[in-house]
């Protein structure tokens, strides 16, 4: 279905190499050259910058790359769908932000796999910009995310609210305080999620918002993983900024306090996103059933 000079460009843009790209794919360089050039000719445009030293794609060859992983991504879903409708099999590829799925979501799956057992879902968890983009790619069917998808082209379903709350080991000295100020944390080694993090993301626009920023805090060590963070606080080596939701059962069990923020409100919500032609939206109120029955 795609022409084979467009899985041999995808594949020298992910080498960087001409002579990577021919091992991988089995060819000598001159037809790797040869089919890159008959590209150039068919669209009529130069694919890369005239760089020796490394392979640079202009603007033109940038947005052919963007479609190619898109007709990619779709013929692999189409012939997936062939396959899966042979054997009576439902697939969906579903995008988790890394917070969302630190709490109830893998349950929920699991849950709607045991409930429908022709059902195969693949959970991918990546930030919430790469999942957008996953998502443009037709890579995924189906988003749940912290925020929101600012995206005309893409549904939105409230799954659920949630909120921002600081958490501490329970030695440390806020543990036993009934709040603590935003100039009191300051003094004290924070450990965050990345960059571009919907949480991380929350918790800057609101700081933004009282004229400050986190170049003020003392951020020890940035991470996308919810899990290692919060080893880390409980091990008292720093304390974090973190949803609530990915937390609760941590504050339950004792082994992370939760302290209220003064005067501090940073709410959040959990979205299912699906691009308009989703063509199965019973999912959705079943996912949002089973999420409800083990939330509360």
């Amino acid at each position: 279905m795609i022409d084979r000079r467009i899985y041999t460009l995808l594949a020298l843009v992910q080498s960087g190499s001409y002579t990577k790209t021919a091992q991988m794919l089995n060819m000598t360089q001159p037809a790797v050259s040869h089919q890159v050039k008959q590209l150039e000719q068919d669209y009529n445009i130069k694919l890369f910058y005239s760089d020796k030293k490394e392979l640079k794609l202009t603007a033109e060859g940038a947005i052919l790359i963007k479609y190619a992983r898109r007709a990619v991504a779709i013929a692999h879903s189409a012939q997936q769908a062939i396959e899966d409708n042979k054997r009576s099999v439902e697939r969906f590829s579903i995008g988790i932000t890394p917070t969302a799925t630190e709490y109830l979501l893998p349950q929920v799956m699991a849950m709607y796999c045991n409930e429908h057992p022709r059902t195969h879902i693949n959970i991918a968890t990546d930030s919430i910009n790469n999942i957008y983009n996953r998502m443009k790619a037709y890579e995924l069917d189906l988003a749940i995310v912290e925020g929101v998808i600012p995206d005309a082209n893409y549904t939105s379903v409230l799954l659920d609210t949630d909120y921002m709350c600081l958490a501490v080991s329970p030695r440390h000295r806020f543990a036993k305080r009934k709040s603590v100020s935003m100039e009191e944390m300051k003094h004290e080694r924070f450990i965050l999620r990345s960059a571009g993090a919907g949480t991380r993301e929350l918790f800057e626009d609101y700081l933004k918002r009282h004229g400050d920023t986190l170049d003020n805090f003392n951020i020890i060590i940035e991470i996308d993983n919810v899990t290692t963070i919060k080893e880390l606080v409980t091990l008292d080596l720093g304390i974090t900024i973190i949803a609530h939701s990915a937390c609760r059962e941590d504050e339950q069990t004792g082994r992370l306090a939760v302290v209220p923020i003064e005067n501090a409100r940073m709410v959040r919500e959990i979205n299912m996103v699906h691009h308009k032609d989703f063509n199965h939206p019973e999912i959705l109120d079943d996912l949002r059933r089973l999420y409800n029955s083990v939330r509360y």
